[in-house]
């Protein structure tokens, strides 16, 4: 039970020590990738563009990182200084796939206790399906209240399990 502690506390202290900045900070290079701007190979891309679009695309760009193929790199670390790059969007995938899941799971549990509850998932019920679409706008903090209460998750007693 000693030995339990010891190591509790030797990796809080652990913790402790890094969080206040006892350990140095590792920069590391960002892959070889240089700004677009500076880059050769992405200028000599820009320069063959000939659409007003192509030449706007190129020109926005230029601010990102591009690799010795000249295209631009995403850049995914845990500096917030690329957030626009890939975790809002990333976020933006979560809630509209978690959205459409609601929407889904709202619609079959309110066609499930129908007698052709069957056909239903044939033959969508085009106002039940808007009316479950439109609140799943919620869903996150559906979700979280029905984790809460207990009515998202099923009891293990009820799950069935493969006698493997």
């Amino acid at each position: 039970m000693r030995r339990f502690f010891s190591g509790r506390l030797l990796a809080v202290l652990l913790s402790v020590f890094l969080l206040i900045g006892f350990a140095p900070v590792a920069n590391a290079d960002i892959g070889g990738l240089t700004p677009c701007a500076e880059n050769a190979r992405f200028q000599q891309r820009a320069a063959a563009a000939t659409t007003a679009q192509a030449k706007a695309r190129f020109e926005r760009y230029s601010q990102a990182l591009c690799g010795a193929d000249g295209l631009p790199h995403l850049i995914v670390d845990g500096r917030f200084s690329h957030a626009g790059d890939f975790t809002i969007p990333g976020i933006a995938f979560l809630y509209i796939a978690g959205c459409i899941g609601w929407a889904g799971r709202t619609y079959l549990q309110a066609v499930r206790s129908r007698k052709d509850a069957t056909m239903h998932e044939i033959q969508i019920d085009v106002p039940l399906a808007l009316k479950s679409t439109i609140a799943a706008a919620t869903w996150p903090l559906a979700a979280f209240g029905e984790l809460t209460s207990g009515k998202l998750t099923e009891a293990d007693s009820k799950v069935t399990v493969s006698p493997r």
